[in-house]
Protein backbone atom coordinates (compact mmCIF):
# COMPACT_ATOMS: atom_id res chain seq x y z
CA UNK A 1 0.00 0.00 0.00
CA UNK A 2 1.43 2.73 -0.87
CA UNK A 3 1.81 5.84 2.26
CA UNK A 4 3.84 8.65 1.45
CA UNK A 5 2.97 11.67 3.72
CA UNK A 6 5.29 14.05 1.95
CA UNK A 7 3.62 13.82 -1.27
CA UNK A 8 1.49 16.40 0.91
CA UNK A 9 4.28 18.68 0.48
CA UNK A 10 4.81 17.67 -2.76
CA UNK A 11 1.78 19.02 -4.64
CA UNK A 12 2.04 21.97 -2.51
CA UNK A 13 4.87 23.24 -2.01
CA UNK A 14 6.63 24.53 1.18
CA UNK A 15 3.45 25.94 2.49
CA UNK A 16 1.53 22.80 2.95
CA UNK A 17 -2.57 22.36 2.61
CA UNK A 18 -4.28 25.59 1.26
CA UNK A 19 -7.49 23.88 2.22
CA UNK A 20 -8.55 21.40 5.44
CA UNK A 21 -11.64 19.71 6.09
CA UNK A 22 -11.55 18.85 9.70
CA UNK A 23 -14.27 15.81 10.55
CA UNK A 24 -15.31 16.63 14.58
CA UNK A 25 -16.17 19.45 16.25
CA UNK A 26 -14.88 18.54 19.69
CA UNK A 27 -11.85 19.87 21.45
CA UNK A 28 -9.22 18.19 18.85
CA UNK A 29 -10.96 19.05 15.88
CA UNK A 30 -12.41 23.19 16.79
CA UNK A 31 -8.91 23.72 18.60
CA UNK A 32 -6.96 22.34 15.14
CA UNK A 33 -9.40 24.53 13.30
CA UNK A 34 -9.18 27.37 15.13
CA UNK A 35 -5.00 26.95 14.63
CA UNK A 36 -4.85 26.39 11.24
CA UNK A 37 -7.66 29.54 10.67
CA UNK A 38 -5.23 31.69 12.49
CA UNK A 39 -2.33 30.25 10.43
CA UNK A 40 -4.20 31.93 6.87
CA UNK A 41 -5.79 28.26 5.58
CA UNK A 42 -8.57 28.01 4.72
CA UNK A 43 -10.71 25.53 7.20
CA UNK A 44 -13.97 23.63 6.85
CA UNK A 45 -15.28 21.43 9.93
CA UNK A 46 -18.03 19.47 9.95
CA UNK A 47 -19.52 19.80 13.73
CA UNK A 48 -22.42 17.13 13.42
CA UNK A 49 -25.26 18.25 15.64
CA UNK A 50 -25.26 19.69 19.15
CA UNK A 51 -22.47 17.61 21.75
CA UNK A 52 -24.28 15.25 24.29
CA UNK A 53 -24.05 16.73 27.46
CA UNK A 54 -23.17 13.82 29.11
CA UNK A 55 -18.93 12.92 27.75
CA UNK A 56 -16.09 11.28 29.44
CA UNK A 57 -13.10 14.17 29.68
CA UNK A 58 -14.97 16.80 32.66
CA UNK A 59 -11.73 16.97 34.54
CA UNK A 60 -9.11 18.90 33.20
CA UNK A 61 -5.18 18.29 33.34
CA UNK A 62 -3.24 21.87 34.72
CA UNK A 63 -1.87 21.41 31.44
CA UNK A 64 -4.57 22.26 29.59
CA UNK A 65 -4.81 25.62 30.79
CA UNK A 66 -2.10 27.21 28.30
CA UNK A 67 -4.50 25.64 25.59
CA UNK A 68 -6.98 27.27 26.56
CA UNK A 69 -5.39 30.76 27.26
CA UNK A 70 -3.88 30.50 23.43
CA UNK A 71 -7.57 30.07 21.87
CA UNK A 72 -9.25 32.65 24.41
CA UNK A 73 -11.17 30.64 25.96
CA UNK A 74 -10.62 29.94 29.64
CA UNK A 75 -12.73 33.24 31.23
CA UNK A 76 -15.42 31.87 29.48
CA UNK A 77 -15.29 28.34 30.67
CA UNK A 78 -13.99 29.54 34.32
CA UNK A 79 -17.48 31.25 34.40
CA UNK A 80 -19.32 27.83 33.96
CA UNK A 81 -17.26 25.75 35.66
CA UNK A 82 -15.72 24.28 38.95
CA UNK A 83 -11.64 25.04 39.96
CA UNK A 84 -9.93 22.47 40.77
CA UNK A 85 -6.71 22.45 42.44
CA UNK A 86 -5.95 18.95 43.24
CA UNK A 87 -6.46 15.66 43.36
CA UNK A 88 -7.26 12.89 45.48
CA UNK A 89 -6.70 9.38 45.27
CA UNK A 90 -8.52 6.41 47.68
CA UNK A 91 -6.83 3.32 48.11
CA UNK A 92 -9.11 1.87 49.97
CA UNK A 93 -12.10 2.66 52.72
CA UNK A 94 -9.34 3.61 55.28
CA UNK A 95 -6.03 5.43 53.35
CA UNK A 96 -6.17 7.80 50.50
CA UNK A 97 -3.63 10.61 49.44
CA UNK A 98 -4.64 14.48 48.50
CA UNK A 99 -2.09 16.29 46.29
CA UNK A 100 -2.38 19.82 45.65
CA UNK A 101 -1.50 21.05 42.41
CA UNK A 102 0.58 24.31 44.23
CA UNK A 103 2.67 22.02 45.77
CA UNK A 104 4.09 20.80 42.61
CA UNK A 105 7.59 22.10 42.03
CA UNK A 106 8.40 24.67 39.17
CA UNK A 107 4.55 24.47 38.36
CA UNK A 108 4.08 26.39 35.53
CA UNK A 109 -0.24 26.20 35.61
CA UNK A 110 -1.33 25.16 39.40
CA UNK A 111 -4.93 24.94 38.76
CA UNK A 112 -7.33 23.43 36.76
CA UNK A 113 -11.27 23.15 35.62
CA UNK A 114 -14.21 20.57 36.11
CA UNK A 115 -16.27 21.16 33.16
CA UNK A 116 -19.75 20.62 31.73
CA UNK A 117 -18.62 19.59 28.64
CA UNK A 118 -21.46 20.63 26.35
CA UNK A 119 -20.25 24.24 27.03
CA UNK A 120 -16.39 23.42 27.41
CA UNK A 121 -16.62 22.20 24.07
CA UNK A 122 -18.97 25.40 22.63
CA UNK A 123 -16.26 27.53 23.83
CA UNK A 124 -13.71 25.48 22.07
CA UNK A 125 -15.87 25.71 18.67
CA UNK A 126 -16.46 29.37 19.05
CA UNK A 127 -13.00 29.94 19.07
CA UNK A 128 -12.92 28.53 15.64
CA UNK A 129 -15.46 30.23 14.42
CA UNK A 130 -13.84 33.48 15.71
CA UNK A 131 -10.61 32.62 14.06
CA UNK A 132 -12.66 32.03 10.51
CA UNK A 133 -12.99 28.55 10.35
CA UNK A 134 -16.15 27.69 8.12
CA UNK A 135 -18.81 25.29 10.80
CA UNK A 136 -20.73 23.04 8.80
CA UNK A 137 -23.54 21.54 11.25
CA UNK A 138 -23.56 18.27 9.37
CA UNK A 139 -21.45 14.98 9.35
CA UNK A 140 -19.09 14.21 6.67
CA UNK A 141 -19.12 11.25 4.61
CA UNK A 142 -15.81 10.19 3.42
CA UNK A 143 -14.75 6.84 1.73
CA UNK A 144 -11.63 5.34 0.16
CA UNK A 145 -10.06 6.79 -3.19
CA UNK A 146 -9.77 3.07 -5.01
CA UNK A 147 -6.88 1.01 -3.03
CA UNK A 148 -5.13 3.92 -2.79
CA UNK A 149 -3.86 5.70 0.40
CA UNK A 150 -6.31 8.53 0.03
CA UNK A 151 -9.32 9.28 0.95
CA UNK A 152 -12.38 11.35 -0.63
CA UNK A 153 -15.09 13.59 0.84
CA UNK A 154 -18.80 12.32 -0.84
CA UNK A 155 -20.17 14.66 -3.38
CA UNK A 156 -22.69 15.61 -0.58
CA UNK A 157 -20.10 16.08 1.84
CA UNK A 158 -18.74 19.03 -0.96
CA UNK A 159 -21.54 20.57 -1.37
CA UNK A 160 -22.38 20.94 2.53
CA UNK A 161 -19.17 22.97 2.22
CA UNK A 162 -19.12 24.41 -0.68
CA UNK A 163 -16.27 23.36 -2.14
CA UNK A 164 -15.78 22.86 -5.50
CA UNK A 165 -12.59 20.35 -5.34
CA UNK A 166 -11.85 17.54 -3.07
CA UNK A 167 -9.64 19.79 0.07
CA UNK A 168 -5.70 19.23 0.50
CA UNK A 169 -6.52 17.43 4.15
CA UNK A 170 -9.02 15.72 5.41
CA UNK A 171 -8.33 15.36 9.49
CA UNK A 172 -10.38 12.94 11.18
CA UNK A 173 -11.13 14.33 14.94
CA UNK A 174 -14.19 12.72 14.81
CA UNK A 175 -13.69 11.22 18.12
CA UNK A 176 -13.71 7.05 18.71
CA UNK A 177 -16.04 6.28 15.61
CA UNK A 178 -12.86 6.49 13.74
CA UNK A 179 -13.84 7.22 10.43
CA UNK A 180 -10.57 7.13 8.40
CA UNK A 181 -8.89 4.30 10.29
CA UNK A 182 -12.22 2.26 9.73
CA UNK A 183 -11.99 3.06 5.43
CA UNK A 184 -8.27 2.46 5.04
CA UNK A 185 -8.68 -0.42 7.19
CA UNK A 186 -5.58 0.84 9.46
CA UNK A 187 -4.54 -1.63 12.62
CA UNK A 188 -4.82 -0.67 15.56
CA UNK A 189 -3.25 -1.20 19.20
CA UNK A 190 -5.20 -2.47 21.74
CA UNK A 191 -4.78 -2.30 25.24
CA UNK A 192 -5.09 -5.62 27.64
CA UNK A 193 -8.09 -4.47 29.33
CA UNK A 194 -11.84 -5.26 28.65
CA UNK A 195 -13.41 -2.54 30.76
CA UNK A 196 -16.68 -0.69 30.94
CA UNK A 197 -17.20 2.80 31.73
CA UNK A 198 -20.65 3.69 33.04
CA UNK A 199 -21.16 7.49 33.46
CA UNK A 200 -24.01 9.56 34.91
CA UNK A 201 -24.78 12.74 36.93
CA UNK A 202 -26.19 13.06 40.51
CA UNK A 203 -26.32 15.19 43.65
CA UNK A 204 -25.92 14.27 46.93
CA UNK A 205 -22.26 12.26 46.05
CA UNK A 206 -19.80 12.87 48.91
CA UNK A 207 -16.26 15.26 47.98
CA UNK A 208 -13.65 15.08 49.89
CA UNK A 209 -11.75 17.98 49.39
CA UNK A 210 -13.99 21.21 47.50
CA UNK A 211 -12.74 21.00 43.68
CA UNK A 212 -10.69 18.25 43.56
CA UNK A 213 -11.02 15.11 41.10
CA UNK A 214 -11.37 12.02 43.34
CA UNK A 215 -10.14 8.64 41.85
CA UNK A 216 -11.63 5.75 44.04
CA UNK A 217 -10.01 1.68 43.88
CA UNK A 218 -13.57 -0.43 44.62
CA UNK A 219 -12.86 -4.48 44.92
CA UNK A 220 -13.42 -4.66 41.37
CA UNK A 221 -12.37 -1.20 39.17
CA UNK A 222 -12.23 2.12 39.99
CA UNK A 223 -14.62 5.13 40.12
CA UNK A 224 -14.22 8.50 39.62
CA UNK A 225 -16.08 11.41 41.30
CA UNK A 226 -16.04 15.08 39.84
CA UNK A 227 -17.46 18.19 41.48
CA UNK A 228 -19.31 20.21 39.07
CA UNK A 229 -21.40 23.42 39.43
CA UNK A 230 -24.41 21.84 40.80
CA UNK A 231 -23.92 18.49 40.91
CA UNK A 232 -21.27 15.38 40.77
CA UNK A 233 -19.51 13.64 37.81
CA UNK A 234 -19.57 9.35 38.89
CA UNK A 235 -18.05 6.82 36.86
CA UNK A 236 -17.47 3.54 37.27
CA UNK A 237 -14.85 1.36 35.19
CA UNK A 238 -14.95 -1.92 36.00
CA UNK A 239 -14.53 -5.51 33.42
CA UNK A 240 -17.26 -5.78 31.11
CA UNK A 241 -18.33 -9.48 32.07
CA UNK A 242 -18.55 -8.72 35.73
CA UNK A 243 -20.59 -6.01 35.51
CA UNK A 244 -23.07 -7.66 33.79
CA UNK A 245 -24.48 -9.51 36.99
CA UNK A 246 -25.54 -6.16 38.41
CA UNK A 247 -28.12 -6.09 35.62
CA UNK A 248 -29.43 -5.66 32.47
CA UNK A 249 -29.37 -2.02 31.53
CA UNK A 250 -26.59 0.37 31.96
CA UNK A 251 -28.46 2.48 35.02
CA UNK A 252 -29.80 -1.25 36.72
CA UNK A 253 -25.90 -1.73 36.26
CA UNK A 254 -24.44 1.08 37.60
CA UNK A 255 -27.78 1.81 40.09
CA UNK A 256 -26.65 -1.81 41.76
CA UNK A 257 -22.89 -1.79 42.00
CA UNK A 258 -22.88 2.05 43.80
CA UNK A 259 -25.28 0.06 46.68
CA UNK A 260 -22.59 -3.08 46.17
CA UNK A 261 -19.26 -1.68 46.60
CA UNK A 262 -18.31 -0.15 50.11
CA UNK A 263 -16.17 2.16 48.84
CA UNK A 264 -18.41 3.72 46.28
CA UNK A 265 -21.42 2.81 48.48
CA UNK A 266 -20.15 5.31 51.25
CA UNK A 267 -19.99 8.20 48.93
CA UNK A 268 -22.67 7.51 46.56
CA UNK A 269 -25.19 5.60 48.41
CA UNK A 270 -27.39 7.96 48.95
CA UNK A 271 -26.94 10.31 46.44
CA UNK A 272 -29.60 10.86 43.59
CA UNK A 273 -28.88 9.79 39.98
CA UNK A 274 -30.27 13.06 37.66
CA UNK A 275 -29.25 11.91 33.86
CA UNK A 276 -29.38 8.56 32.59
CA UNK A 277 -25.94 6.44 32.67
CA UNK A 278 -23.39 6.57 29.56
CA UNK A 279 -22.06 3.53 28.61
CA UNK A 280 -17.99 3.15 27.13
CA UNK A 281 -16.26 0.59 25.69
CA UNK A 282 -14.04 1.45 22.61
CA UNK A 283 -11.56 2.65 24.13
CA UNK A 284 -7.26 1.88 25.56
CA UNK A 285 -7.00 1.91 21.33
CA UNK A 286 -4.28 3.62 19.25
CA UNK A 287 -3.94 3.52 15.55
CA UNK A 288 -0.47 2.50 14.16
CA UNK A 289 -0.69 5.41 11.28
CA UNK A 290 -1.54 9.03 11.98
CA UNK A 291 -0.94 10.64 8.38
CA UNK A 292 -1.80 9.56 5.25
CA UNK A 293 -1.19 10.82 1.79
CA UNK A 294 -4.36 13.36 2.02
CA UNK A 295 -4.96 12.73 5.70
CA UNK A 296 -4.08 13.14 9.32
CA UNK A 297 -5.84 11.84 12.20
CA UNK A 298 -6.58 13.63 15.73
CA UNK A 299 -7.74 13.46 19.20
CA UNK A 300 -9.64 10.12 19.78
CA UNK A 301 -9.65 9.43 16.59
CA UNK A 302 -5.49 8.78 16.73
CA UNK A 303 -5.69 7.19 19.97
CA UNK A 304 -7.75 7.63 23.49
CA UNK A 305 -6.16 5.17 26.22
CA UNK A 306 -8.32 5.27 29.37
CA UNK A 307 -10.67 7.92 31.92
CA UNK A 308 -8.25 7.34 34.54
CA UNK A 309 -5.51 10.60 35.39
CA UNK A 310 -7.90 13.26 32.76
CA UNK A 311 -5.57 12.74 30.23
CA UNK A 312 -8.29 12.73 27.12
CA UNK A 313 -8.60 16.68 26.82
CA UNK A 314 -4.89 17.07 27.02
CA UNK A 315 -4.16 14.68 24.03
CA UNK A 316 -6.76 16.24 22.04
CA UNK A 317 -5.17 19.69 22.62
CA UNK A 318 -1.26 18.86 22.05
CA UNK A 319 -2.47 16.73 18.79
CA UNK A 320 -4.48 20.13 17.68
CA UNK A 321 -1.91 22.03 18.16
CA UNK A 322 1.11 19.52 17.01
CA UNK A 323 -0.76 19.32 13.72
CA UNK A 324 -1.54 22.65 13.35
CA UNK A 325 1.96 23.49 13.64
CA UNK A 326 2.74 20.05 10.82
CA UNK A 327 -0.11 22.06 8.31
CA UNK A 328 1.73 24.92 9.16
CA UNK A 329 5.11 24.56 8.30
CA UNK A 330 4.79 23.09 5.49
CA UNK A 331 8.51 21.65 4.94
CA UNK A 332 9.09 17.96 4.30
CA UNK A 333 8.59 15.92 7.04
CA UNK A 334 6.75 17.65 8.88
CA UNK A 335 3.63 15.41 8.81
CA UNK A 336 5.70 12.84 10.27
CA UNK A 337 7.41 14.83 13.05
CA UNK A 338 3.79 15.11 13.99
CA UNK A 339 3.26 11.30 13.86
CA UNK A 340 5.83 10.17 15.93
CA UNK A 341 5.33 13.08 18.14
CA UNK A 342 1.74 11.77 19.06
CA UNK A 343 2.85 8.45 18.86
CA UNK A 344 4.92 8.53 21.23
CA UNK A 345 2.70 10.85 23.43
CA UNK A 346 0.01 8.01 23.61
CA UNK A 347 2.36 5.43 24.46
CA UNK A 348 3.77 7.28 27.35
CA UNK A 349 0.07 7.77 28.58
CA UNK A 350 -0.25 3.92 27.81
CA UNK A 351 2.57 2.82 30.13
CA UNK A 352 1.91 5.16 33.04
CA UNK A 353 -1.70 4.01 33.03
CA UNK A 354 -0.62 0.54 32.94
CA UNK A 355 1.08 1.08 36.11
CA UNK A 356 -1.83 2.33 37.68
CA UNK A 357 -3.99 -0.88 37.06
CA UNK A 358 -1.27 -3.10 37.46
CA UNK A 359 -0.97 -1.23 41.64
CA UNK A 360 2.65 -0.35 41.18
CA UNK A 361 1.86 3.59 40.62
CA UNK A 362 -0.73 3.57 43.46
CA UNK A 363 1.83 1.66 45.45
CA UNK A 364 4.72 4.17 44.86
CA UNK A 365 2.25 6.78 45.68
CA UNK A 366 1.78 5.33 49.28
CA UNK A 367 5.38 4.99 49.70
CA UNK A 368 6.62 8.10 48.71
CA UNK A 369 3.86 9.41 51.39
CA UNK A 370 5.74 7.36 54.37
CA UNK A 371 9.43 7.87 52.67
CA UNK A 372 8.83 11.91 52.45
CA UNK A 373 8.18 12.05 56.35
CA UNK A 374 11.79 10.39 57.13
CA UNK A 375 15.00 11.80 56.74
CA UNK A 376 16.60 10.85 53.61
CA UNK A 377 13.47 10.73 51.79
CA UNK A 378 13.28 14.83 52.41
CA UNK A 379 16.79 14.79 51.19
CA UNK A 380 15.07 13.77 47.43
CA UNK A 381 11.65 15.01 47.84
CA UNK A 382 12.31 18.81 46.50
CA UNK A 383 13.54 16.35 43.52
CA UNK A 384 10.74 14.47 43.07
CA UNK A 385 8.19 16.89 43.38
CA UNK A 386 9.70 18.83 40.32
CA UNK A 387 9.55 15.67 38.18
CA UNK A 388 6.70 12.77 38.82
CA UNK A 389 3.48 14.89 39.70
CA UNK A 390 4.45 16.76 36.17
CA UNK A 391 3.69 13.65 34.58
CA UNK A 392 0.08 13.46 36.10
CA UNK A 393 -0.47 17.27 35.81
CA UNK A 394 0.78 16.92 31.98
CA UNK A 395 3.21 19.38 32.20
CA UNK A 396 6.10 16.98 31.66
CA UNK A 397 4.82 13.87 30.16
CA UNK A 398 6.75 14.42 26.85
CA UNK A 399 10.35 15.09 29.48
CA UNK A 400 12.11 11.93 28.72
CA UNK A 401 14.28 12.09 32.50
CA UNK A 402 10.39 12.97 34.29
CA UNK A 403 9.10 9.18 32.61
CA UNK A 404 12.29 8.06 32.89
CA UNK A 405 12.38 8.72 36.86
CA UNK A 406 8.55 7.39 37.36
CA UNK A 407 9.67 4.25 35.48
CA UNK A 408 12.52 3.97 37.45
CA UNK A 409 10.27 4.20 40.67
CA UNK A 410 7.70 1.83 39.80
CA UNK A 411 10.16 -0.80 38.48
CA UNK A 412 12.76 0.07 42.17
CA UNK A 413 11.41 2.36 44.86
CA UNK A 414 8.44 0.22 45.76
CA UNK A 415 10.94 -1.27 48.83
CA UNK A 416 9.17 -4.49 49.28
CA UNK A 417 5.69 -3.63 48.67
CA UNK A 418 3.16 -6.16 46.54
CA UNK A 419 1.68 -4.35 44.15
CA UNK A 420 -1.12 -6.90 43.54
CA UNK A 421 -2.20 -5.19 47.39
CA UNK A 422 -3.17 -2.09 45.33
CA UNK A 423 -4.05 -4.07 42.13
CA UNK A 424 -7.42 -2.74 40.10
CA UNK A 425 -9.21 -5.80 39.58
Amino acid sequence: MLRNPLLIVGRMGTRGPETVAILGGGPAGASAAALIARGGRKVVLFAQGKRPPIIVGESLVPAVVPHLRELGVEEEIAARSVRKEGATFVFDAEQRMHIRFGDVRGAKTTYSYNVPRDHFDAAILGAARREGAEIVEAGARLRRDGASDRVLLSEESLAAAGLSSQPDLIVDAGGRRRTIVRALEIPCVDGGRRDTALHAHFQGVAIEIEGNVHTDRLEHGWCWRIPLRDRQSLGLVIDGEYIRKFGNTAEEQLDSFILHDPVIRANAGSAKRITPVVRYTNYQSRATRGVGENWALAGDAFGFIDPVFSSGALLAFQSADWLAQAVLDGRPGAMQRYEREVMRNLAIWHQVIGWFYDGRLLTLFRVGEFVRKTWRGALVDWHFRKHMPKIFTGENVTSRYSFALVRFMVNHALVGNDPNELRIN
